[in-house]
């Protein structure tokens, strides 16, 4: 097992590049804002111009890495963050930050796909929701060390917001490195019929080969995601994915100091609340991922979805009132359950619930639909609160809303843990 650790941690560390490059910016995005006279509209095309990146990202991932494999695109994804980071740190142009934070938002869409596909495929079925979630793990630690950098560099000058997007540069290169050391998936080897190297890698694994089961004539790229057997999946994943976006996680990370500062913080608190949030984060991460493979995916989301739905009516409420002196407790407290289920569960859930065939499109497919709406929330959210009377309180009063529709899907997805990812398709036929 200590290998199937090793290599799925270091899979793993496109997470932590991940969950650096989307909460980065909330340091950097009003300085941003008044550097280049940006109104609202194009503010909300700065910040989410990132997040159209990861769209695309998302949608090519699946077809990059069934054609050349999952670590050959995890290599690639690496530099490309290194590129980013470097870009974002020195442009001296508003449309040269946008390319470079483009080429950002590609590099997650390309890691939320690939990484989790690439640890879910290494895993063995007993352990797959706690290794697969060290991918959830490494983003939220990604948010919360950039939340932590952007607090250490708000202070040295104009020019504080390049160090807090350039020195991602650091991490990228180590995993460039890294990567050199993990084998191919396995189960990528044997659907491109390698079934020699796959079985030498599940025996470096200590995993039975006889797992596997490949019809001779199938490739996988001949293989089309949307058919009508694959319909049960499609729908689970499509419909987790929005509603982990409609509960405004994503607004919360990228605005968290301009938040704070509607509800009166000033500007140095409100640098200081989201690392809080962001250690908050991670502790809740580390506890879904302690238990999901105890209590399964479907309990966690089911408790996360009452305490998510009371903390957004509670911070709504205090965003309308005068008196904000609970807003954090209240934004720890959606975090808090955020963490413990949505975000345990949502890289675990896409990269488990599609067969092995169509494992990378259909993860492709989730994880579009999840940037999809991470764009549209990080859009609209300045736009709202700036232009709308308690905009914040109606904006939050949305997202309890979508919490309570998200209840009721969720009672009717299935429960995987436990399962081998062939056993999971078999009971969903």
């Amino acid at each position: 097992m200590k290998h199937v650790w090793k290599y799925s941690l270091i899979a793993s560390l496109g997470g932590f590049l991940f969950g650096f490059e989307t909460a980065v910016i909330s340091g950097a995005e009003q300085t941003i804002q008044k550097l280049w006279h940006l109104n609202s509209f194009w503010h909300g095309l700065t910040v989410s111009i990132s997040l159209i990146g990861t769209i695309v990202g998302a949608i090519v991932a699946g077809r990059i890495s069934e054609k050349y494999g999952r670590k050959l695109v995890l290599l690639f994804i690496a530099l490309l963050y290194v590129f980013s980071a470097i870009g974002c740190g020195v442009a001296p142009v508003w449309e040269m930050f946008l390319l470079f934070r483009f080429l950002g938002g590609l590099a997650v869409g390309i890691s939320s796909v690939v990484g989790p596909v690439y640890i879910s495929e290494i895993s063995p079925a007993k352990d797959r929701g706690k290794l697969t979630g060290l991918f959830q793990i490494m983003i939220v630690s990604g948010i919360f060390i950039a939340y932590l950098t952007n607090y250490m560099f708000m202070g040295i000058g104009d020019d504080s917001w390049r160090y807090m997007l350039g020195i991602m540069a650091l991490p990228a290169l180590l995993f460039y490195f890294l990567l050199k050391q993990i084998p191919e998936s396995p189960r990528w080897l044997a659907l491109h019929h390698k079934m020699d190297a796959a079985k030498e890698v599940f025996d470096q694994l200590q995993q039975p080969f006889s797992i596997i089961t490949v019809a001779d004539d199938e490739k996988t790229e001949s293989v089309a995601l949307f058919q009508s057997k694959y319909i049960k999946p499609i729908i689970f994943a499509v419909l987790l994915a929005f509603f982990n976006q409609l509960t405004g996680i994503n607004a919360i990370l990228y605005y968290a100091p301009r938040i704070f500062e509607m509800a009166g913080f000033d500007s140095k608190l409100a640098f200081m609340q989201p690392i809080f949030i962001g250690g908050t984060n991670v502790l809740f991460t580390f506890l879904g991922m302690s238990i999901i493979d105890k209590f399964g995916r479907k309990k966690l989301l089911l408790v996360g979805a009452v305490g998510m739905f009371v903390f957004l009516l509670l911070t709504a409420f205090d965003l309308k009132g005068q008196n904000s002196s609970f807003l954090l407790f209240y934004i720890i407290g959606f975090i808090a359950s955020f963490a413990l289920s949505q975000g345990a569960v949502i890289w675990v859930f896409l990269a488990e619930i599609f067969p092995n065939e169509v494992r990378a499109k259909g993860s492709s497919l989730g994880s579009t639909t999840h940037w999809v709406f991470a764009a549209a929330i990080s859009w609209i959210f300045p736009i709202v609160v700036e232009s709308v009377k308690d905009g914040g309180y109606y904006i939050f009063l949305f997202y309890a809303i979508m919490v309570v529709l998200s209840f009721v899907f969720i009672l009717f997805i299935p429960e995987t843990k436990g399962k081998s990812l062939e056993d999971i398709q078999s009971n969903l036929k």
